[in-house]
């Protein structure tokens, strides 16, 4: 067996070419050994809640093995029958990750796929939701065990259940845009509580939430009553989020607020009502999220996937604000934004994932000697003409 350490010292780019003519076999099994070495460090004990299969890719080949649940999570050769977790990433991108530099790495290729949820009426479904969530949890020990670190907000995710951890991937981007709020006295409105019409169901996303700001209110909307849930420094709120009397009057009441993350309806055009409405009642600093928009590309949701520009569809919507930030560099009017042009100072988009940060869009255009409806080359050759 090479040396892992020598072997993947250089960038990520390089590991390839370094272990070319070396048996990818031995490396993935080599890999996955470290994975659960580190599984035993990592408090979680030797054993995963739930078997995950790894998937691992090598110069156009794949290499499968699955590492078991139980009292300790032994490699094995082969695919499970139906797994309830897989991992799939390139072979060299992981013992990268695994055994190269602190610096330049990252995941790219790296994909966690888990079971598909039955439908709505999975909810009643406990013996379902026990094996999700064993998924959700042995997927966050792999994870974490392959990183060597862990995300505070990942780990609260796996701890009360938050889907931001599981069907979906988001706490790391959180961890990202929150960290600098995490100890400040903040209010945060999350839209969707979950738990469908269930009154003591759902808030994991609440909880995680109240946990990760030691300092912060919580509260949730959602159009099914949840009497339920609430708790010290959270609280569930019934209302509709395309209701624009409601959301200010719930801004009015108990903002204004620092965060806004819309997991509601997803349905395009509620998503444009609630961030027109809220977001220029956001603290100057804040942060507005809008999860899960990949609907805003199907047609049962009010998306489209032809028509990806249109203001109507929330990507539409949103990614025209990025002209907005740009709004004094324009050379026609004004785009309809209805004032947020001076509000939005970024937007950041990840998978299925939008940023909007709030603050004062106040930078002037560019010098008005710089002209706007000819180039500098015409420019250049009047100059040059004028000149002969």
């Amino acid at each position: 067996m090479p040396d892992l350490i020598a072997l993947t010292d250089c960038t990520r780019g390089e590991v390839d070419t370094r272990i070319a003519g070396l048996d990818p076999a031995e490396l993935a099994e080599a890999a996955l050994a470290e994975v659960v070495s580190r599984l035993a460090m990592s408090g979680t004990g030797d054993g995963l809640a739930e078997a995950v299969q790894f998937e691992l890719a090598f110069d156009g080949k794949q290499f499968i093995y699955h590492l078991g649940a139980g009292e300790k999570a032994e490699i094995s050769n082969g695919s499970l029958a139906q797994p309830w977790v897989v991992i799939r990433q390139d072979l060299a991108e992981l013992l990268h990750t695994l055994f190269g530099p602190e610096t330049d790495r990252d995941n790219a290729t790296r994909a966690v796929l888990m079971k598909d949820e039955p439908g709505p009426a999975s909810w009643q479904d406990w013996e379902w939701h026990a094996r999700r969530r064993n998924a959700t949890t042995a997927a966050h020990q792999v994870i974490s065990a392959c990183a060597g670190n862990h995300h505070d907000l990942t780990d609260l995710a796996v701890r009360f259940g938050s889907d931001k951890w599981g069907g979906h991937w988001y706490t790391p981007h959180y961890e990202r845009y929150f960290a600098k709020f995490r100890d400040r006295k903040v209010t945060v409105l999350e839209i969707g509580i979950g738990g469908y019409q269930g009154p003591d169901t759902g808030g994991e996303s609440l909880r995680m939430w109240k946990h990760y700001f030691r300092r912060g209110n919580v509260y949730g909307i959602d159009i099914f009553a949840k009497p339920g849930i609430g708790e010290s420094r959270m609280r569930a709120l019934q209302g509709s989020q395309n209701d624009i009397e409601f959301l200010r009057a719930t801004s009015a009441t108990y903002g204004p607020f620092d965060i806004v993350i819309d997991d509601g309806s997803h349905i395009s055009a509620d998503v444009i009502t609630s961030f027109t409405t809220l977001f220029p009642l956001l603290r100057e600093g804040g942060l507005y999220v809008v999860e899960d928009v990949q609907t805003s590309y199907w047609p049962g949701w009010g998306g489209s996937s032809e028509d990806r520009a249109g203001a109507s569809t929330s990507m539409g919507f949103l990614k025209s604000l990025t002209d907005a930030i740009n709004h004094r560099e324009l050379t026609t009017g004004e785009s309809g934004w209805h004032g947020l042009e001076e509000m939005v100072t970024a937007v950041h988009f990840h998978h299925n994932l939008v940023v909007v940060e709030k603050g004062r869009n106040a930078e002037q255009g560019s010098p008005s000697s710089v002209p706007r409806l000819t180039g500098p080359l015409a420019e250049m050759t009047e100059s040059t003409n004028e000149k002969s």
